[in-house]
């Protein structure tokens, strides 16, 4: 297992076990079967596992494993504040002490504010006290590193990075992602800040796995045969600036297959020609969009504030990779956000198309936006987001 970028000179395994998709056995998580996996990943080096107040069961599965396998000293545990039901200051505490009961632990090594997706949120939690509730619990060893994860536009991640003395973050990040959500650009300024960054998403929930036809076709034609899912993995990682990849495992052959790759890949190991081939993946998958936005964002700021890099992103990964996923990120970096940034707050005053490198139609594309995806269970889901995100 390779190791890189220690916070505070402690070293991280360069995949961590990401505890939002253990398998389900008759609605609850199968215990047994999640036990077998993170101690084969543990045994091969793993020591990063990341879970959530909100995922079902997750952190209790953790805390069991741990238990179970006394092996509290081998790990670092990473879990997260629902910041968003939070109304009072009192209730820190409050989901806080739920979680160290869910994991049988007096402490959290990597605590994050889950979904930060914006500076009014942040400024939201100022106003309640997180500082010095922040400032209480590292002082007395129940959180020993702060964080947050991060879903919406580059600027937004930058503003945040720049708010707090952050000890780290985590961004979604892969090749597809390259020029979306915080992206390079997002992960070049925390390195240069200092901020270790962590890696969700990085095989997009599976569907770099699963890619298109044309899109295999450069992986096939490769002398050395390597799945999809290796090509998705180096990529990340030959980026020096990349702590820690999180990978949701939830059947051994995973857990063996993501750990070879982990412990042969390093910073800048890419060839300029295993670079190309990247390239041609793209183009495969990429003959299925819709709107040829590079994701540049010379179009924002928006006036009105539509994030549209991200917005057109969605729109295209609905074609690629289904419609589910597509809808999903969409309301994720749009709506679950104190300001939100879809696409039907456009006014059509086409400052946007003025400053597009592309010349795209953007207005027109916005509107298409909005066709795809903002039906009833949209407008549901967007007034429930509302009233949470208004506290």
């Amino acid at each position: 297992m390779q190791y890189r970028n220690s916070i505070k000179n402690e070293p991280l395994s360069i995949l961590g076990f990401g505890c939002m998709r253990f398998t389900k056995k008759a609605g609850s998580i199968d215990q047994k079967k999640a036990n077998m996996e993170m101690k084969r990943a543990l045994e091969l080096g793993v020591n990063y596992f990341d879970t959530a107040y909100i995922y079902p069961g997750s952190e209790v599965c953790l805390g069991r494993f741990i238990k179970e396998y006394k092996c509290r000293n081998r790990i670092n545990i990473a879990t997260k504040l629902p910041h968003y039901r939070i109304k009072t200051g009192d209730e820190f505490d409050k989901y806080f002490d739920e979680e160290l009961k869910r994991l049988g632990t007096d402490h959290i090594d990597y605590y994050l504010m889950h979904m930060l997706n914006d500076a009014a949120s942040w400024k939201r939690l100022l106003s309640l006290g997180i500082e010095d509730w922040i400032r209480r619990k590292k002082e007395s060893g129940a959180i020993r590193n702060i964080g947050f994860s991060f879903h919406g536009g580059t600027e937004s991640f930058k503003t945040l990075l720049d708010a707090f003395d952050w000890d780290f973050c985590q961004i979604q990040f892969n090749y597809m992602d390259e020029h979306a959500q915080a992206g390079i650009e997002g992960l070049k300024y925390a390195a240069d800040k200092n901020i270790p960054v962590i890696i969700m998403e990085p095989l997009r929930g599976g569907s770099l796995v699963n890619l298109p036809k044309e899109a295999m076709k450069p992986i096939n034609a490769w002398p050395k045969k390597r799945s999809a899912a290796e090509w998705g993995l180096r990529w990340i990682w030959n980026h020096p600036e990349v702590t820690v990849v999180l990978s949701g495992m939830n059947d051994m052959a995973q857990v063996e297959e993501n750990c070879r790759i982990a412990d042969a890949s390093t910073a800048e190991m890419l060839s300029d020609k295993e670079l190309t081939v990247y390239d041609k993946i793209l183009k495969g998958i990429q003959k299925g969009l819709k709107i040829r936005c590079t994701g540049c964002g010379y179009c924002q700021p928006c006036p009105k504030g539509v994030d549209i890099p991200n917005c057109f992103a969605s729109f295209n990964h609905s074609f690629s990779q289904g419609y589910a996923t597509g809808f999903r990120e969409y309301f994720m970096c749009t709506v679950l956000r104190n300001k939100k940034s879809n696409a039907s707050l456009c006014v059509g005053c086409g400052a946007c198309e003025k400053k597009c490198p592309q010349h795209l139609k953007i207005r027109n594309g916005l509107k298409a936006v909005v066709r795809r995806f903002e039906n009833p269970l949209f407008k549901a889901g967007n007034a429930v987001a509302g009233k949470i995100m208004k506290y």
